[in-house]
């Protein structure tokens, strides 16, 4: 084959692994899809790589190198990535393609027997290498169009890094072909770096996202701390009331027999003030929930917004109190703050909707907002600037959603912004004829 085809089919291959180097780093690390911008500058940049290094008869490990570099730098300045993870999944991609070139050209040559397999300039070389690509060009149309699940995935790496290393041990004992002992030697090396990076990639990713639950736990109870305390003053004022409501209807019974009608309605309307914003409504028939959404509510009012309300509510659930006031509480607070940012007093809004779908709890809070937020790999982006709780109301509402087979989503439709949280619940007589 003539250089210039060979050269033709380098940039042609560089372009493809870099492609599924990106698409692999979107799927594996949740970092923003790559767009035209990213996709352009990283199959440019295999063309120039592929160009220098053959103008240099570099070897292929410095084209191994490169194209990781260049597929972590992109997917770090365009998809958000982070550099270290990046450049982890880039290198050991490129040592995955390149074993599984080896052992792909090496089990054709077996097979058909034939030297010519293992030299990539020979057109029996080229037709293995192209065949490689296309499934690698399959696997990055697969991943772009469908998302992948943690432990699927790792169970389908494992099984294709295992295979490597038993096809590396079966090459060892055939004879049809000359292969040094030095080369498969080096394979079967990589071969077991390979299944280690696997491993641990998979340990890290279970360590990231408890790190993440152990502290979406920490920041959950603090939150509900707070909220718990307003609630908790509440019921004060209330068992205040109580304990002295022998002396207050004394002290009303005196007033109207003297008819002095005015300073008893005043009277009423002094024990009324400390808890009338907070009893105003029953909205859920939890008595917790009540008092969050009407303390809420309350919230809203001073911060200038208007707040309204629509409630249709199971009764007897398995949805715990304290699950259910996390939700609200987070999804609440967000919108409220939000809606208070806007300058015109008179768009400031905050809807609360809860509807019941069969056996499924619909929790839905949409707001007006001054700024749209932003998304950073993939995920909602806080815009207060203030730190500490900022920022993890959404994520502690999903933890407490997954307890009920939920799920939390978050979407910005014109000026307004929609968050839905959807809950499964049992009815609690269905809870005890199941026992």
């Amino acid at each position: 084959m003539t250089d210039i085809l060979l050269l033709f089919s380098g940039m042609l291959t560089g372009m493809v692994r870099v492609l599924v180097g990106l698409i692999l780093i979107y799927r594996l690390l949740s970092t923003k899809r790559p767009n035209v911008r990213s996709l352009g500058l990283g199959l440019a940049g295999a063309v120039v790589l592929t160009v220098l290094l053959s103008l240099l008869h570099a070897p292929d490990f410095y084209r191994m190198a490169l194209e990781a570099v260049l597929i972590a730098a992109c997917a770090h300045w365009l998809q958000g990535a982070e550099v270290r993870m990046s450049l982890f999944v880039g290198i050991f991609f490129e040592i995955g393609v390149s074993f599984w070139s080896f052992l792909l050209l090496a089990g054709l040559g077996v097979l058909l027997h034939s030297q010519d397999f293992l030299r990539t300039e020979t057109l029996a070389g080229q037709s293995a290498l192209w065949l490689l690509h296309a499934l690698l060009a399959g696997l990055a149309v697969c991943l772009s169009r469908k998302e992948i699940e943690g432990k699927s995935a790792f169970r389908a790496v494992s099984a294709v890094t295992v295979a490597g290393f038993l096809s590396v041990i079966t090459l060892s004992e055939q004879r049809v072909l000359d292969i040094p002992d030095d080369t498969l030697y080096m394979w079967t090396i990589l071969a077991v770096v390979l299944m280690m990076s696997v491993l641990v990639f998979n340990i890290s990713r279970q360590y990231e996202v408890e790190k993440e639950l152990a502290r979406l736990k920490s920041e959950q109870a603090e939150l509900l701390e707070r909220d718990y305390t307003t609630l908790n003053r509440a019921y004060e004022v209330n068992a205040k009331l109580f304990h002295d409501f022998h002396n207050h209807i004394g002290v009303l019974r005196q007033l109207l027999a003297h008819e002095k009608y005015g300073e008893a309605v005043r009277y009423l309307d002094e024990l009324q003030a400390p808890v009338q914003d907070l009893t105003a409504a029953v909205w859920t028939g939890d008595e917790t929930a009540d008092y969050l959404i009407n303390s809420k509510a309350a919230a809203a009012e001073t911060a200038g917004v208007r707040f309204q309300a629509q409630v249709e509510f199971p009764r007897r659930t398995n949805i715990r109190s304290v699950d259910l006031c996390a939700i609200l509480g987070n999804l609440l607070d967000n919108a409220i703050e939000a809606a208070r940012q806007v300058p015109n007093q008179s768009e400031r809004t905050v809807a609360l909707t809860i509807r019941r779908i069969h056996q499924m709890l619909v929790i839905k809070v949409e707001n007006s907002f001054a700024a749209a937020p932003v998304q950073e790999n993939g995920q909602l982006k806080t815009t207060k600037t203030g730190g500490g709780l900022h920022g993890w109301g959404l994520k502690s509402a999903q933890t407490a959603a997954e307890k009920y087979d939920g799920m939390v989503q978050a979407n910005v439709s014109g000026e307004i912004f929609r968050a839905v949280a959807t809950l499964s619940y049992q009815g609690m007589e269905d809870i005890h004829e199941q026992i």
